[in-house]
C-alpha cells in the first residue's frame, strides 16, 4: 500500500442531534435528524448531507483525474451524490446512493467510459464496494 498522504478526524457529540467537528476547527456543524427520519427537522445538517457532499468532491475529483489522463475536457461538468438511508434498527441500514455526472461537450460512449473509470478510482466508491446500492448515471447535458 502507499504511504498515507492525509489524515483527519472528526468527532460527534449527541449523535444525530447533537454536533460534529473536525480536530482542526475547519468543519463545526449542529446536527438536526429530518422529520423523515422521525426527528424534528431542524436548521442543522445530517450525517448523510454531509457524506454527499464529501462522495460528490471526491468523486468528481476522480472524474477529473479520469479525463486528463483520457486527454477529455471536463471543464464544464459537474457531478452530484444521493444518498438515501432505509431499514430498520432491527434488519439494520442501508444506503442507497445515486451518482450523477453531467459533462457538457463530451459524447455519451466516452463519457460513460470515464465515468466508469472515475467509479474505479474513487476512494469512497472502492471503500464502500459492495456494501450499498449504487446507481451511476451519466447525464444528458442537451
Amino acid at each position: 500500500m502507499a504511504a498515507l498522504s492525509y489524515t483527519t478526524t472528526a468527532t460527534a457529540w449527541g449523535g444525530r442531534m447533537g454536533r460534529v467537528a473536525t480536530s482542526d476547527g475547519t468543519l463545526d456543524y449542529q446536527l438536526s435528524m429530518p422529520e423523515s427520519m422521525g426527528g424534528e427537522g431542524g436548521e442543522g445538517t445530517n450525517p448523510e448531507q454531509l457524506f454527499a457532499a464529501g462522495y460528490a468532491a471526491c468523486f468528481h475529483n476522480a472524474l477529473r483525474s479520469v479525463a486528463r489522463k483520457e486527454k477529455v475536457d471536463v471543464t464544464d461538468s459537474a457531478v452530484s451524490v444521493t444518498v438515501q438511508i432505509g431499514g430498520t434498527a432491527t434488519d439494520g441500514f442501508r444506503l442507497a446512493i445515486t451518482i450523477e455526472a453531467e459533462m457538457q461537450g463530451v459524447d455519451r460512449e466516452t463519457g460513460q467510459r470515464v465515468l466508469d473509470g472515475a467509479h474505479g478510482r474513487c476512494p469512497y466508491s472502492r471503500a464502500l464496494a459492495g456494501n450499498h446500492d449504487l446507481t451511476l448515471v451519466l447525464v444528458d447535458p442537451s
